[in-house]
């Protein structure tokens, strides 16, 4: 699988999605707060894509965005 995160905005739902992978049907999801909703892998329980609703109005929150994840970033290998 790639590692690298595919990041794109749908401004009809105001949803942005952060993804290790397309969504396929047997994820399980779970909202991590009231605007995040998380799809995982049902076999290791990884997270795979992350969905911030109503993303515009969270980022023009003065407090900034803040996600209810943990997260550990290192560059990939260039080919």
């Amino acid at each position: 699988m790639d590692d690298a995160l595919s990041i794109h905005y749908d401004p009809v739902s105001d949803t942005l999605y952060i993804d290790r992978r397309p969504p396929y049907a047997e994820q399980d999801s779970d909202l991590l707060d009231d605007d995040t909703l998380a799809r995982f892998n049902p076999q290791t329980g990884d997270v795979e894509t992350l969905e911030l609703l109503h993303f515009r109005r969270r980022l023009a929150d003065e407090r900034g965005l803040r996600l209810p994840v943990a997260a550990r970033f290192q560059p990939l290998a260039m080919e």
